[in-house]
């Protein structure tokens, strides 16, 4: 596992192999950030990482100057080796040992940019609710972005606020936005007809 840009690039990092994880690929994750450098500046932006395993993309988005950063998991072990790395190369990172669910239907504070990168293996509802939780409890802020990864085979292309998705190799983002206010879209409407 490396640092692809930033501060830190092409620094290696290794976790442990014992952790519960299955990190998003090099190749992936520079598609990833591609996309979100057309987007943001990512010096200051606020960042929540959920179910962030090694802390991969918290690295990424340290590296690059985004601070604070919020990880979450539920692993112990993911815990410690981000707070060590985060130690070590001097990252704003706060992680968090939690149940992500239960993390965000109790927290309050909000984000710039949100990744969710839940096992591919969960129940399709338990996606939607990831979704659901974060709109409903105000976590992104408007002009924020939230990303999911997720397999092809879960299809979130349904929920409200959806924006659009790219597919890397067996791996899916899909991106969420607020949604552009309706009267303008009204208006724009009218304009072309």
């Amino acid at each position: 596992m490396r640092i692809i840009s930033g501060k830190f690039k092409g620094r290696r990092i290794s976790p442990p192999r014992n952790l519960p994880v299955r990190p998003t690929t090099d190749m992936s994750k520079e598609a990833l950030f591609n996309v979100l450098n057309n987007h943001f500046n990512f010096d200051e932006l606020r960042i929540l990482d959920l179910f962030t395993g090694t802390g991969n993309i918290s690295f990424e988005f340290g590296s690059r100057g985004s601070k604070p950063i919020t990880s979450v998991d539920a692993d112990f072990g993911c815990i410690k080796f981000i707070k060590q790395t985060a130690d070590e190369f001097e990252f704003d990172i706060t992680a968090i040992k939690s149940d992500v669910f239960k993390f965000l239907e109790k927290h309050k504070a909000s984000y710039d940019i949100i990744f969710a990168d839940p096992p591919y293996n969960i129940d399709q509802k338990e996606f939607e609710k990831i979704v659901g939780l974060v709109f409903e409890n105000e976590l992104l802020d408007e002009g924020g972005m939230m990303v999911i990864e997720h397999s092809k085979h879960t299809k979130l292309n349904h929920l409200t606020n959806y924006s659009f998705q790219k597919n890397y190799g067996g791996s899916v983002f899909s991106f969420f936005e607020f949604e552009s206010n309706e009267e303008d879209s009204d208006l724009s409407d009218e304009d072309e007809g």
